[in-house]
């Protein structure tokens, strides 16, 4: 445990320590963890704790950004410390299905998911912890249509997450992670590199595919995308890696205008 220790006015200390439960959780699932806060040498009143899930995003360098988040799990503060007392804030808190994933298959994509927490004391005292490493494990769904991709011969490289969301839909969070699937195989006719992008609900997914383009952040100036669907009881009964082929083939003969320039009903 490795407790942040906070001065405010007067030098009145409280350290401060957050917990996240080991293991991954997936989005729609529920996050569990706990604030422990500890008066180490008098009494401190407690006047709020605050917790932010948080993204990193590259800014052009090798530097993360902590810009977005996509989650205020709910604790509770206003509570007493006397000295030398600690005590434990358990929280829990329900991930949005949009929420961003830091691994597939186990497999890290270089994201950085986070947990901050603030407190505030009525002796002045406020300040942050660093941020707490969230692990977030893509569905099963997602990772059904990412092998499929991989049968035949892209593979899941690295992932970017940008806050900006998806033009047309209604979406909770305001960011967008694109995954980028590298060709192993080769061949005439096939993109060195797609783009893969998946809009989430309880119901199943949006899968956006487009020729990769991944510096480019606005989603209009990228490539034209097209957009498909699938539910998360497919799983098991409908064949990816023939669906996989055929988006392939389908972005394959794609030519020309970006996504902005006048596109088709089910071209984003």
């Amino acid at each position: 445990m490795v407790f942040k220790r906070l001065l405010g006015r007067g030098g009145i200390p409280l350290e401060v320590d957050t917990v996240v439960e080991s293991g991954p959780v997936r989005p729609g699932s529920v996050l569990r963890g706990e604030v422990v806060v500890r008066a180490p040498e008098r009494s401190v009143e407690v006047e709020s704790i605050s917790l932010d899930l948080v993204v990193g995003l590259k800014s052009g360098t090798t530097e993360y950004d902590d810009r977005p988040n996509f989650g205020h799990p709910s604790v509770s503060g206003w509570f007493t410390l006397e000295k030398g007392e600690e005590k434990r804030v358990p929280f829990r808190h329900r991930l949005r299905w949009e929420s961003p994933v830091s691994e597939v298959n186990g497999q890290a994509l270089g994201v950085f998911l986070g947990l901050s927490t603030e407190v505030e004391t009525k002796n002045g005292a406020k300040g942050q912890t660093d941020h707490d490493l969230v692990h977030v494990a893509a569905l099963p769904l997602h990772e059904a249509v990412i092998d499929a991709f991989a049968v035949e011969g892209y593979l899941c490289d690295t992932a970017r997450i940008d806050d900006s969301s998806i033009p047309r839909t209604e979406s909770h969070l305001y960011l967008r992670q694109s995954f980028l699937l590298v060709d192993r195989l080769g061949g005439d006719g096939r993109p060195r590199e797609l783009e893969l992008t998946f809009f989430t609900n309880s119901v199943g997914c949006e899968i956006y595919l487009r020729k990769a383009a991944l510096k480019t952040e606005d989603w209009r100036d990228k490539p034209p995308a097209l957009r498909y669907v699938a539910a998360h009881h497919d799983i098991g009964r409908v064949d990816f890696a023939g669906e996989a082929r055929q988006w392939i083939s389908d972005v394959s003969l794609l030519r020309g205008h970006h996504a902005g320039e006048d596109d088709a009903d089910d071209d984003y």
